[in-house]
């Protein structure tokens, strides 16, 4: 498996987009061990488990401390307490924008352990995209921590398998409710970590809660089958079980959704999991696994691991004991995944690459067409696999149309996403601001007509230092440009124009991905003959907004395997075993 490892290896590094700073570990000091007794556990506590009730009471203790602190140092003392480390990982003013610092780590978890130090005690840094500022510094865990977080997801499997559903389910609950009751401090860390505004990350929590919500449903709905038997002294009976420990491998675009649409699923359905979140987005995630375990998650049932992607993806790749990898990102990393699990023949779910399309037919409702195309390319500034990023436009509409959506553009605000009024925030790093400017480049240069924005937006200090590109709108552009025929996962909204029906939709097509693609008309016999002819796994009909817990998210063709959410979901997570039962007699 070693060259498969080598090309995965060289891949998730490409993929990670880590800025330069982050790129190179750098030693740290051992950090001073904080001893903490826990007080005595009221009543109301005694539903949880140990660990849960430890946690529950923790907070409670930290945020009386923590109302009466008002000074720097004061919360500087209050990051030593919640890192057990005699330097603060976070900056102070960071944990003073939360009302719960105990919520956050900088560290993973392993066992129930949160581990604040990696093997060779190297760290990476968390920026602000922002300002640039480090937020956070965590330790960049390798192989030797991937393994221990497999073999503990590993111990606690069968236990956690034979637990009735309704108890997992009452866990998922309680998981579901602490996360909308810390939506607030999980959206502060989400926009500083990745830059949308709070608008949106409140908009992500109440999606990604909902996956929580749905798939506590969905555990007590798990069953199989009895099938009528051919000869009358057989019983033929479906069982659905868990598959066993879950590798998922989640992107830093949306760090709150993607984690709970691979690990709620694996929970419900009884297995264990081993997460890796970005190592751009790591804060997001241990504010999960956190209230994971004040929901009274087992220790070991989640285990987070973060840092090197290389060595972590081969560890879960290449293990024997991991049954399923889940991952969201890269179509190249993706493929990569798959042949390694391949060898090992585990299951894999691949959310990859998207080049998604909008066609604006004559007949559609261009003002809902505009805010539609609008909404849907430029959310997290463009950063998201399901947003349009070719636009198809019928030539007798296309004027109308291209001046409506400059209009809408032009009033966005860019900005810091924690400030009121922000519509859109940053690009995630310094590489990703690269492909767009490359991209609106080569379309100018094309012949294609700046209708708006094309640059690094300028603006002034703390936020001089970050990633903003202006929302940019081209117009006339053509299938030669790399707009077309690349996923530009930025701010870019090119606009192309079409005659005939039968065009638009080929043109739509011409892509190896099949992710998503949506179409405004307000003809029912094409609504219907366009949503069959499009090769996409999701189709948006005068909606761009379809993404819930409800419906099967999931693509075809080069954008990836198996669905994520519905009915469908937690299918995932399951093998099917058939069972034959001789009753002991001969059929007559």
């Amino acid at each position: 498996m070693q060259p498969i490892a080598s090309e995965l290896s060289a891949a998730m590094e490409c993929a990670a987009g880590a800025s330069p700073s982050s790129a190179h570990p750098t030693a740290t000091p051992t950090p001073t061990p904080t001893t903490w007794a826990p007080p005595a556990l009221p009543a109301f506590h005694l539903a949880l488990s140990p660990t849960a009730a430890v946690h529950a009471v923790r907070a409670q203790h930290s945020m009386a401390s923590v109302r009466h602190m008002g000074t720097t140092r004061n919360l500087d003392e209050a990051a030593q307490a919640a890192t057990g480390s005699a330097k603060p990982a976070m900056p102070a003013e960071v944990l003073a924008k939360l009302k719960d610092p105990t919520l956050v780590h900088t560290a993973g978890l392993i066992g129930g352990k949160w581990t604040e130090q990696s093997s060779d005690k190297s760290t990476f840094e968390v920026r602000n995209p922002a300002t640039g500022a480090v937020i956070a510094s965590m330790p960049r865990m390798r192989a030797d921590e991937t393994r221990a977080a497999i073999a503990a997801a590993h111990s606690v499997f069968p236990q956690w398998r034979d637990r009735p559903a309704r108890e997992r389910a009452a866990i998922l609950r309680r998981w579901h409710d602490l996360i909308q009751e810390h939506k607030g401090d999980i959206a502060t860390l989400m926009t500083l970590e990745c830059g949308k505004p709070t608008a949106e990350a409140l908009g992500e929590i109440a999606s990604g809660a909902g996956s929580v919500d749905w798939f506590a449903g969905e555990a007590v709905r798990v069953c199989g089958d009895v099938l009528e038997p051919p000869l009358r002294d057989r019983r033929l009976l479906v069982l659905k079980q868990p598959l066993g420990v879950v590798g998922a491998i989640t992107p830093w675009n949306f760090p709150m959704s993607m984690i709970t649409r691979k690990v709620a699923p694996a929970l419900a359905a009884g297995c264990t999991v081993v997460l890796k979140p970005a190592e751009l987005t790591p804060l997001t995630a241990c504010a999960l696994a956190e209230l994971a375990e004040r929901a009274g998650l087992p220790d070991g049932v989640l285990n987070l691991v973060m840092g090197d992607a290389p060595a972590i993806g081969h560890e879960l790749v290449s293990s024997d004991t991991v049954r399923k990898i889940g991952f969201t990102g890269s179509t190249a990393v993706g493929r990569l995944l798959a042949a390694g699990a391949g060898q090992g023949v585990k299951r894999v779910s691949l959310e990859l690459g998207g080049n998604a399309p909008i066609i604006v037919f004559a007949d559609a409702d261009l003002e809902l067409a505009a805010k539609g195309v609008v909404a849907s390319a430029l959310r997290n500034a463009g950063q998201t696999c399901i947003c349009a990023n070719r636009i198809f436009v019928h030539d007798s509409v296309y004027d109308k149309l291209s001046d409506l959506v400059v209009s809408l553009v032009r009033k966005l605000k860019l900005g810091d996403g924690l400030e009121a009024g922000t519509s859109m925030g940053p690009l995630i790093t310094a590489q990703a601001m690269e492909k767009v400017t490359g991209h609106v480049a080569d379309a100018v240069a094309k012949g294609g007509k700046l209708l708006v924005g094309g640059t690094r937006a300028e603006l002034p200090a703390p936020l001089s230092g970050g990633n903003f590109f202006a929302p940019t709108v081209i117009g006339e552009a053509t299938i030669d440009m790399r707009c077309f025929k690349e996923e530009t996962f930025g701010p870019l909204i090119p606009l192309f124009r079409f005659g005939a029906d039968e065009e638009a939709v080929l043109l739509a097509n011409t892509t190896e991905y099949g992710l998503a693609a949506y179409f405004y008309t307000r003809d029912l016999a094409r609504a219907w003959r366009v949503a069959e002819e499009l090769e996409f796994g999701m189709i948006g009909l005068n909606e761009v907004a379809i993404t819930n817990e409800v419906a099967p998210f999931g693509g075809i063709k080069a954008s990836g395997l198996g669905r994520e959410q519905s009915k469908y979901g937690i299918s995932e997570f399951l093998d099917t075993k058939y069972v034959c039962m001789g009753l002991g007699y001969s059929a007559l």
